[in-house]
């Protein structure tokens, strides 16, 4: 077995990470906005938007390994995690399936504009009542002359208040369960659609979030990925990029803390000692980097088995649970180092706290991940 970056893979993540530093020097927790479009466009030029879409759409044709790699970085050297979660989300669950699943007119239109941050992409397919059912979906795609006609709402669209393109699923056959739903990419400006208000979140903040309604809203025949009754399998495929690459940013976080970490217990003094000689601290920290590299493991692994052309639901279950649960809890190690200056906003460490409580919900609940872990090993 091989767990060593050859050199240039070595040298692209040096690259990313002073890049990304350079790009966004701003502090932790001065900034309480969303994104901007200069920063989409910052992220592009980094290479973090195309760096698993194919070369000839301005991407890097990465594999799912070198491009968690990328996503590793940039988590590390941002510290607004609500953009590199956003930026995550736009990759993965939206231009993934339009370059793997998407007619050759939709990837030339779209894909260039994905891959360089002129376009800003939302995935729309949680639901108020299906949650991560997507056999229930209520959203209905009804086939009409030269397309579809999309009825219904999607909640959580992460991007939707910014997003110039939609990824959204529907039924074409209620009755059919999975077998119904169907993958289509709407334009912000159909008509019909309608962008609600930005949500207020715990955490996340930088990264809009929002309801998006279809009402009567026509889909050309061109716009559907992969054809009607695909949209179950498109979704898996996407959610096995989503559940491992997206969440290299979270190693790229708890990454950031430990250094964080390490650096307050070598400074600061309580009782006339270096608190990291203390073992209720010292001992806190080993745990930080435990879960952290035990994590960063496993995701690496899941990544491989999607390089080999056989992904592992196991592996990538694995993986998101082991990450998403380890980010939380050394998130909350490290407000405790820091004590009272920890919840303060001004070092961004609570704020890591806060955005690190929905890794353990989107992309399937913690609780999701057991299930797949369970009936993977047979019980």
């Amino acid at each position: 077995m091989e767990f060593g970056w050859n050199e240039g893979q070595r040298a692209r993540y040096d690259e990313v990470l002073e890049r990304t530093r350079a790009a966004f020097p701003t502090p932790p927790g001065a900034g309480h906005g969303f994104y901007t479009r200069g920063d989409w466009l910052k992220l592009g030029e980094i290479g973090m938007l195309g760096s698993c879409l194919p070369e000839e759409y301005g991407g890097q044709s990465l594999g799912a390994l070198d491009t968690a790699r990328v996503v590793e970085a940039v988590g590390r050297g941002c510290a607004d995690t609500g953009l590199v979660f956003g930026a995550a989300a736009h990759t993965f669950a939206c231009a993934v399936p339009i370059a793997a699943f998407g007619g050759a007119e939709l990837r030339r239109r779209l894909l260039p504009g994905l891959a360089a941050g002129r376009l800003i992409a939302g995935n729309a397919m949680t639901e108020p009542e299906a949650g991560s059912d997507s056999s229930r979906l209520a959203t209905v795609a009804t086939p009409v002359d030269g397309g579809y006609v999309l009825n219904g709402t999607k909640s959580f669209v992460s991007n939707g208040p910014a997003a110039d393109v939609f990824v959204t699923y529907a039924t074409v056959d209620p009755k059919a369960a999975f077998l119904g739903v169907t993958g289509l990419v709407v334009d912000r400006d159909t008509p019909g659609l309608i962008v609600g208000k930005p949500y207020e979140k715990m955490g996340m903040n930088s990264c809009p979030a929002g309801a998006v309604t279809f009402e009567d809203c026509f889909v050309p025949g061109d716009r559907v990925l992969g054809g009607a009754g695909a949209g179950a399998a498109i979704f898996q495929h996407s959610m096995g990029w989503e559940r491992a690459c997206l969440f290299a940013l979270y190693l790229g976080l708890q990454d950031r803390l430990l250094e964080q970490c390490v650096a307050h217990a070598r400074e600061r003094r309580q009782f006339g000692r270096r608190i990291g000689e203390f073992q209720a601290v010292s001992h806190r920290i080993a745990d930080m980097k435990l879960r952290l590299e035990s994590a960063r493991l496993l995701l690496y692994r899941a990544c491989w088995s999607m390089d080999e052309g056989d992904p592992s639901v196991l592996a990538i279950a694995l993986s998101k649970l082991a990450v998403s649960e380890g980010v939380l809890a050394s998130a909350a190690d490290a407000v405790r180092v820091f004590g009272g200056r920890g919840y303060l906003r001004e070092d961004g460490i609570e704020a890591a706290l806060r955005d690190a409580v929905p890794g353990t919900i989107f992309s399937g609940t913690s609780e999701i991940q057991r299930q797949l872990i369970v009936k993977e090993i047979g019980l």
